[in-house]
């Protein structure tokens, strides 16, 4: 049995073209090519992925363009890694110099694993002080209110209990908790 070399390409957003990253696995030598368009936070519900960890072999490797295509938490990194190297399954990278058959391969991917964690850490950030900052300025007032919490007092105050409100508005109990409480 030859081994094979499968491709595994990802971008976080619908609008998001795999196109270029398909056409860079190709050419590397991949000969089944998995997409999604998932975000990278997180390995789970990234079902492709799941599927080419185990439908790889002893010998065969995953091959992505770049580190932030597979993983985007050195937790989720090493855990793929692990996986994999478990199965005798190689990565490899077409953009960076990692292929885990070596050790200096394996060196270039963990580091390149703390800067993508430190990334996505850094745009958290700024992201949240750029909410602050438009709250502040009362730019962003954030999503709407979607209950009425004095529609759900009338319903209260007519004896009607919190089963009942959660079937008349078609809310969570939770939300109607929470509007009792306010």
């Amino acid at each position: 049995m030859t081994n094979q070399t499968f491709g595994y390409a990802r971008v976080s957003t619908t609008d998001q073209d795999l196109d270029i990253q398909e056409a860079a696995l190709c050419a590397a030598g991949a000969t089944v090519i998995r997409s999604e368009k998932k975000s990278g936070t997180t390995a789970k519900g990234r079902t492709e992925l799941q599927t080419l960890i185990e439908f790889a072999r002893k010998g065969d490797a995953i091959l992505v363009t770049r580190i932030d295509r597979l993983a985007r938490s050195i937790a989720d990194l090493a855990t793929i890694v692990a996986m994999l190297e478990a199965k005798g399954v190689t990565l490899r990278a077409t953009e960076q110099p990692i292929d885990t058959s070596s050790a200096a391969g394996r060196a270039f991917l963990q580091m390149l694993g703390v800067f993508a964690e430190f990334e996505t850490a850094i745009r958290r950030e700024r992201q949240l002080e750029g909410i602050a900052k438009a709250k502040a300025e009362g730019v962003y007032k954030g999503r709407p209110a979607s209950i009425d919490p004095s529609q759900v007092k009338a319903l209260a105050a007519e004896g009607k209990g919190a089963s009942e409100i959660v079937k008349m508005l078609g809310i969570s109990r939770a939300s109607v908790y929470r509007a009792l409480g306010a």
